[in-house]
């Protein structure tokens, strides 16, 4: 009877923390936008088009931050991931092997309104009432990084310069900024540093005329922390790819690195929304 009782009252403690604790986890729906550190899927357009084919990291034996993150259990599992694997921050036509104007990726403008769509609700006037949102994650994009992100023939892409850099820190700021403006929190993840990375090897293995040597992928990443930090104050950035290991094409995350990704952004969420 005793032994009965005993068990009795673990069952039952046992479902009220369990409740406790989902109850304590953060309940609105995560929205991601990115590139393929947050969605190893390209996108397909009309008629099925789709960029590289519709090809998938890993032909689709890849955990991507957005699956990660319905994963962890810190969360309750609810993402809106509009990334785009192979995205940039400005709509870009495909151009490998050749330019075609009727497949593209789209800006990360584009995706975070398709993922404010999903949450949002509006009166009969078309103003906002809701939105059932609180943390949107802008992963990095592939802006800068190699000859194939562009919307231009590769023979034709040139690396960098700094003004380019900023252009494409300005389209980034200016979605963070958009994020503020309806009260939602961007979280930016610091992206990895060049020597955790293999790009002369993703150069090669991917048939690319060119990838980002070190000192431009450098001044890529230190001027967006920089700019972010200055000018997004209510923007968060997180280091979240500090263990990174790529899976072996020399830029992707193994699985290992994601799933730390994500729980050190699980974390931040579910502190955050006590919090506030």
């Amino acid at each position: 009877m005793k032994k009965l009782l005993a068990l009795a009252l673990s069952v039952c403690f046992c479902g009220i923390t369990s409740q406790a604790v989902a109850h304590d986890k953060p309940q609105e729906p995560l929205l991601i936008i990115g590139a393929s550190f947050a969605n190893g899927t390209t996108p397909f357009n009309d008629a099925l088009n789709a960029p590289l084919g519709g090809i998938s990291v890993g032909f689709g034996s890849y955990l991507s931050l957005g699956d990660a993150l319905v994963r962890e259990r810190r969360l309750t599992g609810h993402v809106i991931n509009e990334a785009q694997g192979g995205a940039t921050t400005f709509d870009r036509i495909v151009c490998n092997p050749a330019c075609d104007d009727s497949v593209s990726w789209q800006s990360y403008d584009k995706q975070l309104t398709k993922a404010l769509a999903r949450v949002t609700m509006r009166d009969a006037n078309g103003d906002i009432v809701s939105i059932n949102a609180k943390h949107v994650i802008i992963a990095m994009p592939n802006d800068c990084l190699h000859s194939d992100a562009f919307g231009v023939p590769q023979d034709e892409a040139t690396p960098c310069t700094t003004d380019d850099i900023n252009a494409s820190i300005d389209r980034m700021i200016a979605v963070g900024q958009r994020v503020i403006d309806l009260g939602l929190t961007p979280i930016f993840p610091i992206p990895p540093k060049y020597e955790q990375l293999d790009l002369p090897y993703f150069q090669s293995a991917f048939g690319l005329n060119w990838a980002a040597d070190k000192a431009n992928y450098d001044e890529l990443t230190t001027t967006r922390v920089d700019r972010i930090a200055i000018e997004l104050p209510d923007a968060v950035q997180l280091d979240a790819w500090k263990r990174f290991t790529h899976l072996g094409d020399g830029i992707h995350p193994d699985r290992k690195s994601v799933k730390s990704a994500a729980r050190i952004i699980a974390r931040f969420i579910r502190k955050d929304s006590r919090q506030n």
